[in-house]
């Protein structure tokens, strides 16, 4: 089976994981199901609401694909208020964001691949996403440019220097995205190295 509505070729890629999602299952394993479930609603409805695609859930973490930049910036910035909105209980739920653009082909629909090749293009946004914390949205410095014209006024890029990001062969310029309602002080990225400006 293909699905025909997957962005193809330039693809910007928002890809999401929960912080320490699995000390949460464990220490409320009542409640994780339900916790987990509304993260699910909460991240497809901004996702689905700005053009965007799910085309692969593992665990607790999205992946999603859209036609452009500023479409998956604008879905990541409604996701992280929502999930700031929501009254979570004992265990609030801090999701970290990654986003990334580049060459990727959307093809037969598998669990393994979820429905894309270009393993480069989906490697970086997963190493982008991983050096992020709980709350936080980096992009990618292609992302970065691309979104240069939407972020003025109260949304703004933060640069975070060059990171040597775990099994890429050069460093990555990362940015983070500064939003009205959202965190805006973080620890430092976990990366392999410390950031050059």
């Amino acid at each position: 089976m293909v699905r025909q509505d997957l962005p193809t070729g330039t693809v910007t890629f928002l890809f999401t994981d929960i912080e320490g999602s699995t000390k949460i299952a464990q220490q409320l394993p009542e409640q994780w199901e339900n916790l987990r479930a509304r993260h699910h609603d909460l991240l497809r409805q901004a996702i689905e609401a700005h053009q965007g695609h799910v085309f692969q859930i593992i665990g607790d973490a999205f992946c999603s694909a859209f036609s452009t930049a500023p479409a998956a910036l604008d879905a990541a910035v409604d996701a992280q208020r929502a999930l700031r909105r929501e009254v979570w209980g004992t265990a609030p739920l801090l999701v970290r964001m990654g986003i990334h653009t580049g060459v990727a082909q959307a093809g037969a629909v598998d669990t393994v691949a979820g429905g894309y090749t270009g393993y480069s293009t989906l490697a970086l946004v997963q190493r982008v996403m991983s050096a992020a914390h709980g709350g936080q949205i980096l992009l990618s410095h292609t992302t970065a440019d691309l979104v240069g014209d939407q972020v003025n006024g109260e949304m703004t890029l933060r640069d975070l220097g060059e990171h040597q990001l775990k099994g890429l062969l050069h460093p990555e310029k990362m940015w983070q995205v500064v939003a009205p309602d959202l965190p805006q002080d973080f620890p430092a990225l976990t990366s392999l190295s410390t950031p050059t400006n």
